[in-house]
């Protein structure tokens, strides 16, 4: 079981730091004083969830700067709230690298892996626990069992043999839900993120029970540009469906983002639709004809990211298609060259890669539709009373499936089997970033030759990515929902 989907108070914490940052943005008149206010408004003197309310406005100052684009700050050196603020407050700043931080006094230190024994060890005349155990480390004292943390090699074996359950294994959540091992320990045994492995995926800062993991974001840098009066056009991604509750419709979102100001709204699955197109044809004429071992899907970030850095001699076996992402904004800025185009998606790691260079002219802004809900909520936009205008009507089933994992496989093999009708096509896909590891491990010894391989970083694929709002499962039967409503099965060739 996870936290996802519940509304925590961590995730209470969250949204409310994006409304007040939104609002920062939306209202202030003396930015500088009402950034220093803003921890003594959101930190009620009476209600602190903490033991002490001075860490409490620490760690919201930290937050604040993260949700302004800004890094944290040093903890022993004199670095003013409000530094970096004059370069933030303008719309073409992006994130300062990197994405992802561990705020070290919201961190609750939490033990890596460890084995002990809780109190319901009934003291058993057996003890399987010391009978298993292949290092000595359990002894009974005082009529119960006791590990010594020195001699344990965290096998497991006595947690699996104990009848009544009183082994309990520690692991660090950050920790567990990283599949690259990307989280260590500083002096103080707080979590910080090794950024050499870390690949943005973002499942460390959602699994954090002490919301110790933030991302940046661009809303404020957003809203600048929104008010200087420049076209903007939003794309939403399309595991977007059901987000904002289950009254509220694709085309009442669609028309809640006009009134934030967007020019218009297109859905990224149009992107998708060109990238299945890109893909079927490339397998079919670079893996069917042998030429290339295996092809892997291109339009997950975090997957890119993770076969180049452990998997380098897979980098040319990346498929060239646009992500969908791209190929939208491109779309977009074909049709309105005075736009600039803002991705609104599941995604932490789309913000990095809108950040290259290669991508940067086309995708100007990334949000995700955790940090939506704040600006919907500064603006005070209801939108379960919002009034659908235009229709959201541009994209295939086919595309729409991209947001659940194995969508993008299964779109790419129908169009290899509509339009190739005489290709043997071999899919595979892996969802989280250790299954993805997996599937590269074999790809890499010519385990997964001839086969189109997806692979999702978030386990459920971009409806469990760490900017959405709802549960899982929920999100997963929303997009099998709007998917089943588009007018066209497959885009055409």
């Amino acid at each position: 079981m996870s936290m996802r989907g519940i509304d925590t108070q961590v995730r209470k914490d969250r949204r409310r730091i994006f409304k007040e940052v939104a609002n920062l943005a939306y209202t202030s008149e003396n930015l500088k004083d009402d950034i220093e206010a803003l921890p003594y408004k959101i930190v009620d003197y009476d209600e602190s969830e903490y033991e002490s309310i001075y860490r409490e406005r620490a760690i919201t100052r930290e937050r604040i700067r993260l949700a302004m684009g800004l890094s944290l700050r040093p903890e022993n050196l004199p670095v003013h709230l409000t530094q970096g603020l004059e370069e933030s407050n303008i719309d073409e700043k992006y994130y300062e690298p990197p994405l992802m931080q561990v705020i070290p006094s919201a961190c609750n230190a939490c033990p890596e892996n460890c084995y002990e024994v809780t109190d319901r060890c009934m003291g058993c005349v057996a003890h399987p626990c010391r009978e298993v155990c292949p290092r000595g480390a359990i002894s009974m004292k005082n009529g119960k069992s006791v590990i010594d943390q020195e001699k344990c090699i965290k096998c497991g074996k006595c947690k699996a043999v104990c009848p009544y359950d009183a082994i309990s294994h520690q692991v660090r959540p950050c920790l567990a839900h990283c599949g690259v091992n990307a989280i260590k320990s500083d002096s103080k045994g707080r979590a910080y993120i090794d950024t050499e492995l870390c690949v943005s995926c973002g499942q460390c800062m959602v699994s954090c029970p002490f919301g110790a993991i933030a991302d940046k974001s661009q809303i404020f840098q957003l809203i600048r540009a929104i008010q200087s009066g420049r076209k903007i056009i939003a794309q939403v991604a399309p595991a977007f469906v059901g987000q904002f509750g289950p009254k509220v419709s694709p085309d009442m979102i669609k028309e809640a983002i006009k009134e934030l100001g967007f020019f218009d709204v297109y859905e990224t699955a149009i992107g998708a639709d060109m990238g299945a197109i890109a893909e079927a044809e490339h397998y079919v004429k670079e893996v069917a004809t042998g030429e290339l071992p295996f092809l892997l899907t291109s339009c997950c970030p975090s997957w890119s990211v993770l076969a180049k850095k452990f998997f380098p001699e897979t980098i040319d076996k990346i498929s060239n298609a646009l992500t969908p992402m791209v190929a939208t904004a491109r779309k977009i800025k074909e049709e309105h060259p005075d736009a600039s185009v803002v991705f609104i998606g599941p995604c932490a790691s789309k913000k990095l890669e809108a950040s290259r260079r290669t991508i940067r002219s086309d995708v100007d802004f990334v949000i995700t539709f955790e940090e939506l809900a704040g600006m919907f909520e500064a603006k005070g936009i209801d939108l379960e009373n919002v009034e659908a205008g235009e229709p959201l009507n541009d994209a295939t089933a086919a595309g729409r499936g991209y947001g659940v994992a194995g969508g993008v496989a299964n779109a790419i093999e129908e169009c290899i089997h509509e339009y190739y009708p005489d290709v043997q096509v071999n899919i595979e896909h892996a969802e989280s970033l250790t299954e993805c590891k997996k599937m590269l491990m074999l790809a890499k010894a010519g385990k997964k030759d001839g086969c189109l391989i997806e692979g999702m970083a978030c386990p459920g694929g971009c409806i469990a990515g760490a900017g959405t709002n709802i549960a899982i499962p929920q999100a997963m039967k929303e997009v099998a929902g709007f998917k089943a409503k588009a007018d066209v099965k497959l885009p055409n060739m």
